[in-house]
């Protein structure tokens, strides 16, 4: 398969629930240099600033020959004047893709694109699947086909084509929610074997299902019981991570050499990142964390990946 890997800070503990937050996140040149050192050939940027700004960054992943996968970003696409307040977010992420555009190696980054939710999905992760009453009504559905179609137009204008982020707690969570995406809007997906799987999918089916439209790739392992124990007892999206249903590739229950089978049928290229979102806590579950990438690129690595 021809395809760049790369990991992300989440998988340190570092992401937009813990950057400034929590004391525990390590540094990030400490995770450049575990990302490097373990053999990957890229890194997602997590929150803006994290991994540095401008020429800094561009060096800090060059000199350690890491490319820029992509960032992440929840946009509120079905609510029109929040959006807009967002767009200062989308700009600086694309601004820090100009930044390294030329400088890194690897393919281009992606703006990887997903729905910002409500309180209301958020305290209800996995039921969507099997309860469509929790999702966005026709208007709904008709004001996000609208956001989205900005968001791509201006990413678009920029020189970069985004991959939509099925999420646990938003409107874009279940696999029939991604599909309505699919079909209101042209935009390409990012197959999520982690989220599709709490979504209630099966990530190595929708590899095959949507193969035309899958243009970016976030690998996860995840254990069904935690899920589905978070479920049944009605925890909030957040029990997700504390909980660690996200486990070491190979460990959990997520079908993955169906899901590599079917990207190496349809000759997928581009960025695979492999992720495995943790709260930090403590120094010794950033040194666990250190410990599960190493293995997560020697597990793809056995598979020619």
């Amino acid at each position: 398969m021809d395809a760049t890997i790369a990991n992300a800070p989440i998988s340190y503990g570092a992401f937009e629930l813990t950057v400034g937050i929590d004391p525990s996140v390590p540094e990030a040149i400490d995770i450049l240099d575990e990302v490097a050192g373990a053999g990957y050939g890229g890194i997602d940027l997590g929150p803006v600033g994290y991994l540095g700004r401008g020429p800094q960054l561009a060096e800090r992943l060059a000199s350690r020959g890491l490319g820029l996968a992509g960032a992440y970003l929840e946009l509120p696409f079905s609510e029109p004047d929040a959006l807009k307040r967002l767009y200062p977010e989308l700009d600086a992420m694309l601004d820090t893709f100009d930044a390294v555009r030329g400088e890194v190696p690897g393919p281009l980054p992606r703006p990887t694109i997903a729905d910002a939710g409500s309180a209301e999905r958020r305290a209800a992760p996995g039921r969507s699947h099997a309860d469509v009453a929790l999702g966005l009504d026709p208007e709904g559905w008709r004001r996000f086909a609208v956001g989205m179609n900005e968001v791509l137009a201006r990413c678009r204008d920029r020189g970069y084509e985004p991959t939509l982020h099925p999420e646990t707690g938003t409107w874009v969570e279940a696999p029939w929610e991604v599909e309505r995406a699919m079909e209101l809007t042209d935009v390409g997906v990012c197959l999520e074997t982690g989220h599709l799987y709490v979504g209630g999918g099966d990530p190595a089916r929708l590899a095959e299902e949507w193969s035309g439209r899958i243009n970016h790739v976030h690998v996860k392992d995840a254990h069904r019981d935690i899920i589905d124990s978070i479920v049944t007892a009605g925890e909030p999206n957040t029990a997700i991570w504390s909980r660690e249903a996200f486990c070491a590739l190979g460990e959990g229950d997520v079908d993955l050499e169906g899901v590599f089978h079917a990207l190496s049928a349809r000759g997928f290229t581009g960025w695979i990142v492999v992720e495995q979102d943790i709260f930090p806590q403590t120094p010794d579950r950033f040194a666990r964390a250190i410990t599960d990438q190493r293995a997560n690129r020697l597990f793809l690595s056995d598979r020619d990946i």
